[in-house]
């Protein structure tokens, strides 16, 4: 199951909630931004400056160093019309590319459907979670779900058929709802046996690695150790999947985005640290994103859902620096409180799938976008 080749390899983080663009790309020269948040404001020195009128918010410091240094790329105002600013039905857009209907397939199962249409390696891509993320569910194709790396490979020691059948019954409710049950079960249970031998491929991931590199102490620094694990033990994994929150700042926003953006911030640091002391960044990109962004205005504790939000991709291979325009904050041109949208997510798709992955991106996102550039 190996390769020694350099293809390019996905990182995505999936940062679930609702991330404060506001907050996190500031604009800290902006009278409005400070009359709309008198309460979860950032201080204009506390703001990490990007230039004379952005900055990142102060927990961002990992990333900036890596911004600084040409490896950060930020896509302003990332999102779509008519945004629902539901949890479950932005996200389900996100992960299918339907904005219109709902979706049955995940934007990230066409690609390794794409990437491997017979099915010979099936850790092609691999979810990082409880459960499998809907961006990677399309119904046959094989998907590793990872939730302790570090324990994974003891499914393999499943012996008692009424453990196995328990384990591939999952893979049967994941599918079931979008193509219905009957005569397909049968093939779904093969979907749940490449899991299984997925989980027999990643267990030598962690017995191989060897790093200076010490993670932070957080569930998404340990998440992405998992991912340079397997990334490092060069099993032919192209897509990776994971996440981290929750970003739903309703109330007492500061300490808890504070935390959240530091653990962030430093896991993205140790992984490509960990990655180019193997000489194994060249090939890695990852691409970092949220289902909407807040409210433009606080709520005395906490911000509401909102629409536009930021998206950002590191990497070696990554244009750095920023691609659009941050939306207008003037209070006449918000929609229902809330920034708008002005960078179609699809068009960021299409830059990843085209100049990253080498695909055709169009059968993948339902359509022709505008496509930032932020590949170099």
């Amino acid at each position: 199951m190996t390769t020694r080749s350099k293809e390019p390899v996905l990182v995505v983080l999936q940062l679930s909630g609702g991330n404060d663009y506001l907050n996190t790309v500031i604009p800290y020269t902006d009278s409005r931004y400070r009359d709309y948040r008198p309460t979860v404001g950032i201080p204009e020195d506390d703001v990490l400056r990007i230039d004379d009128k952005l900055g990142f918010h102060p927990s961002m410091g990992s990333i900036r160093d890596m911004y600084e240094q040409g490896n950060v790329a930020i896509i302003h105002g990332v999102g779509y019309e008519n945004s629902p600013r539901s949890h479950f039905r932005s996200m389900d857009i996100w992960h299918t590319c339907e904005p219109d209907t709902l979706g049955t397939e995940g934007w990230l199962g066409r690609v390794i459907r794409d990437i491997d249409p017979n099915k010979e390696n099936v850790v092609t891509g691999v979810s990082f979670g409880p459960s499998m993320f809907r961006a990677m569910v399309v119904p046959g194709v094989p998907v590793a779900t990872v939730d302790d790396l570090e324990n994974y490979g003891l499914l393999t020691g499943i012996s008692e058929q009424q453990q196995r059948d328990k384990i591939l019954s999952r893979y049967r409710r994941l599918y079931a709802p979008t193509i219905g049950s009957g005569p397909v079960m049968d093939f779904l249970g093969h979907t749940g046996l490449d899991a299984l031998k997925g989980a027999d491929i990643l267990k030598v991931a962690p017995e191989i690695y060897s790093s200076t590199v010490e993670y932070a102490d957080s569930s998404i620094a340990k998440k992405l150790k998992g991912i340079a694990q397997i990334h490092l033990a060069d099993l032919g994994t192209r897509i990776f999947y994971c996440d981290h929150g929750s970003f739903d700042s309703h109330s007492n926003q500061l300490g808890m985005h504070a935390t959240l953006w530091t653990e962030v911030s430093e896991a993205i640091q140790d992984f490509f640290d960990d990655l180019r002391e193997h000489d194994a960044a060249d090939n890695v990109i990852m691409f970092i994103f949220s289902e909407f962004g807040r409210r433009s205005h606080d709520n005395g504790s906490g911000t509401d859902h909102g629409a536009a939000g930021a998206a950002f991709v590191v990497g070696d291979a990554v244009n750095g620096g920023q691609h659009g325009e941050y939306p207008s904050t003037r209070l006449e041109d918000l929609q229902q409180g809330d920034l708008v949208p002005n960078t179609d997510f699809r068009g960021v798709y299409s830059t990843i799938l085209e100049d990253w992955l080498g695909l055709d991106a169009k059968p993948i996102v339902e359509g022709t976008f505008e496509k930032p550039s932020f590949i170099a």
